[in-house]
């Protein structure tokens, strides 16, 4: 079980490595505080919407497949 858990979290902290670097970045800074920022309430669309959701997964899976390997030794 060990080795399963360990190999889990192992494909998801690469997955999560992927998918943050595979993000494009967001030019706004702080302009979106000021309202400057005209995408700012705008739906996420295309791969930056899909890498988003991906990168939330994996971190979640990295999460607790760290915490279920922590358990198990």
């Amino acid at each position: 079980m060990l080795i399963f858990m360990t190999i889990i979290l192992i494909l998801s902290s690469l997955g999560l490595i992927a998918t943050v670097l595979l993000q494009s970045g967001v030019s706004a800074g702080l302009g979106a505080v000021g309202g400057a920022s005209e995408s700012f309430f705008g739906k996420k669309k295309g791969l930056d919407g899909l890498f988003q959701k991906l990168s939330i997964a994996s971190a979640v899976i990295f999460l607790l497949s760290s915490l279920g390997v922590t358990m198990l030794l």
